[in-house]
């Protein structure tokens, strides 16, 4: 991971620790995508499923925006060459828009906790990078939107279709997607988008309580937490969620973290876990 991040153009990726900070990097551009930063994002969140060393990020953008979308003004960037493949058709136009969406299905599957830092603009794809995270933090000056149906397309786009009424319900998701108007980070902490709004300058120190929580979780238990809740969002019954609950807390049940935690929690101390 960290010689792959010495090479990105376009992200910043500060460790500390087992918390990578990941900062879209094109502040000139309202941290737009462009072919380079979304080759980045699809690599970087690529690389994670299999990076135990990694267990939260925090994603956030450089500048006054998180992510203005799709960098329409980019001259190789158009929606059916969204990729910078060049030429058109269907076969080009399905390529360039998979590598935007898979963006956002790698978010999904990667096993860490995703934490959004959204300040200013969070349209279109943007929009889709916060709402495919785990938890939102908002800035004050948060505006987010579904841009794409005021360009001539769908709203139902980047997975916005599949997160966004599993947040906020079915007719707040309707309003939003069918007008494309935003929806400002007041609204946003009302209608349970975002966890809580703070001043943009405080996103980062916000972040922190919710790192130093989940790092006194076990690994193995936030990862597996985290794929659950994946599953069970679409659980076809109550009988198969608490299924993979209880193959999740019989997996946990073997691993030393486990004892570990169970001797902390009687000793009152905190627990030393160490992913084993």
């Amino acid at each position: 991971m960290t010689d792959a991040a010495a090479t990105y153009e376009t992200l910043i990726i500060r460790k500390d620790g087992p918390v990578d900070w990941v900062t879209m990097n094109r502040p000139e551009a309202l941290n737009s995508l462009n072919p380079t930063l979304i080759a980045e994002l699809q690599d970087y969140f690529g690389r994670l499923y299999t990076d135990q060393s990694v267990r939260i990020v925090v994603l956030k953008g450089a500048g006054r925006a998180f992510c203005a979308g799709l960098d329409l003004k980019a001259s190789s960037i158009s929606r059916a060459d969204a990729g910078g493949n060049s030429g058109g058709g269907v076969v080009a136009g399905l390529k360039g828009q998979r590598a935007i969406s898979e963006i956002v299905i790698r978010m999904r599957r990667c096993p860490q906790a995703i934490i959004s830092l959204v300040h200013g603009p969070a349209c279109g794809g943007g929009f889709a990078f916060a709402l495919a995270s785990d938890i939102r933090i908002a800035g004050t000056s948060a505006r987010m939107n579904a841009a794409f149906i005021r360009i001539g397309l769908s709203a139902c786009d980047i997975g916005v279709s599949y997160f966004l009424p599993r947040l906020v319900g079915v007719s707040v998701a309707s309003e939003l997607m069918m007008t494309g108007r935003f929806i400002d980070a007041a609204r946003a902490e009302r209608v349970g988008l975002v966890s809580e709004v703070v001043p943009d300058d405080r996103l980062e120190e916000a972040a922190q309580s919710y790192i130093d929580e989940m790092l006194t979780t076990s690994p193995i238990g936030l990862r597996l937490t985290k794929e659950c809740l994946n599953m069970s969002v679409d659980a076809g019954s109550l009988e198969a969620a608490i299924a993979m609950e209880d193959r999740n807390q019989i997996l946990c049940a073997q691993t030393n973290d486990m004892r570990e935690g169970i001797a902390a929690f009687l000793q009152k101390r905190a627990p030393v876990f160490t992913n084993s």
